[in-house]
């Protein structure tokens, strides 16, 4: 276990760690001036050729952890189909490959991106081009590997199976057990993971050898900067208090975490109509949509993301202010990863959790989880029950129309489910949000 005593030790440099000029100067060029926790840890050992298992919080520059030890190993000895990088969501294999990409300018790298929602032919022209590193979702690889002529990673030297803890659900299982068998057995295999179960170690004792554990975060903790909150609320009034927070919040970058896919769409065509930019993103929505939607928030167009856990992992939106779970996860875990999207990188960050009276069971888990007590959220009773008329017919508005849609397009038929009216989301004429957007 590599130690993370000495915390005040002097400031540790790329150079320092063992990487190579060529890499110094680009991470230079990302403004990167000195490297993170996980990243002091685990080039080193990376550097060595140890495998190594990263348990890391998100926002902790686990990608920078792995791409730099690739990426000297590639300017060694150049070949195709050098390195594969597993993702369990599309999004995060999308900015990985990026991350690469931008590490790699000066040295001519190429990267190709298989995942899903994507069509499978351009995928098949990119690998014919014979890139250095392979950044996918487990499934779309299999189906490469099954179906693209002339695809194989015999010649693969390192594998990453990033975001282990999700990788190992039902989704993908099959499909990584598949990988792992046609893939050679002499390789440098890196695992990094925000939470360590049991699936976790049962596949580090598969294919891992003689690792290194980095442990750059305890076991399951969220970090000192966040402020976390939880308010009580009847399930009646959720929405009222949801309101009354966002208006609180307003010029506030928010994060609102929903259970299901619908509840997206709906809560984010309701606050629309109640004057606040917001978008939903969900994985009903087709691959360009969730980018499009992504990008408007990274923009600042839109202040305000709906989302379900498919975005709450990994996603590399720098300055998120305020987390707000609409619904409480059921699974705890999945709580630590929501509100690990505020509050990165020493930056001080909110997450409050709206809990209903169904809600309880779950709520008192997260505690248990995470070893704290939450303190109460100070919402003004009286202000929230005088929103509830206005509230409820947005949502009787917002009813009629996604059923309206609905309806059209079971008619017409073609557009993925929830992405039907996304230009609805796009456009900012509406005057009530541009006024609401000034409030500061």
């Amino acid at each position: 276990m590599a130690s993370e005593e000495n915390e005040n030790e002097e400031v540790k440099t790329f150079e320092g760690l063992g990487v190579c000029e060529q890499l110094v100067a680009a991470c230079d060029k990302l403004g990167w001036k000195n490297p993170s926790r996980i990243q002091a840890e685990a080039i080193p050992h990376a550097l060595e050729g140890k495998d190594l298992i990263g348990l890391a919080q998100t926002g902790s520059g686990k990608t920078g952890a792995f791409a730099l030890p690739i990426l000297q190993a590639l300017l060694e000895a150049q070949h195709p189909f050098f390195a594969c990088v597993l993702s369990p969501t599309r999004e995060l294999a999308i900015q990985i490959s990026e991350q690469f990409e931008a590490l790699g300018s000066e040295i001519g790298l190429k990267c190709a991106v298989l995942v899903g929602g994507i069509d499978m032919g351009q995928q098949a022209i990119n690998l014919a081009k014979r890139p250095h590193i392979i950044v996918a979702t487990p499934g779309r690889l299999m189906d490469h590997l099954k179906n693209t002529k002339g695809f194989s990673l015999r010649t693969l030297k390192y594998l990453v199976l990033d975001e282990a803890d999700r990788l190992l659900n039902e989704d993908f299982e099959k499909s990584l057990d598949e990988i792992l068998n046609v893939i050679p057995r002499e390789r440098k295999t890196y695992l990094f993971s925000a939470t360590m179960t049991k699936k976790v170690r049962k596949l580090q004792r598969a294919c891992l050898r003689n690792p290194v554990k980095i442990e750059a975060a305890s076991k399951y903790s969220t970090v000192d900067t966040l402020k976390q909150q939880y308010c009580f609320v009847p399930a009646k009034y959720k929405d009222c208090y949801l309101v009354y927070m966002l208006t609180e919040m307003t010029g506030s970058t928010t994060m609102v975490f929903t259970r299901t896919c619908d509840a997206t769409r709906f809560l984010a065509v309701t606050l629309r109509k109640l004057g606040f930019r917001a978008i939903p993103i969900s994985g009903q929505m087709s691959q360009p949509k969730r980018l499009g939607a992504l990008n408007m928030f990274k923009a600042g167009e839109c202040n305000i993301l709906i989302c379900t856990d498919v975005a709450s992992r990994g996603l590399d939106i720098p300055s998120v202010d305020v987390v707000i779970n609409y619904d409480i996860p059921m699974n705890s875990k999945d709580y630590i990863h929501r509100v690990g999207r505020t509050a990165r990188a020493g930056r001080s960050g909110v997450a409050v959790s709206l809990l209903s009276q169904y809600e309880l069971e779950w709520y008192l888990q997260i505690e248990q989880l995470i070893g704290k007590k939450l303190a109460e959220y100070p919402a003004q009773q009286e202000e929230v029950l005088l929103l509830y008329e206005r509230v409820n017919e947005a949502k009787r508005l917002s009813a009629i129309e996604l059923k309206e849609k609905g309806g059209k397009k079971r008619r017409g038929g073609g557009g993925d489910d929830g992405e039907e009216g996304f230009d609805r989301y796009t456009s900012f004429k509406n005057g009530k949000s541009s006024k609401k957007s000034k409030r500061k």
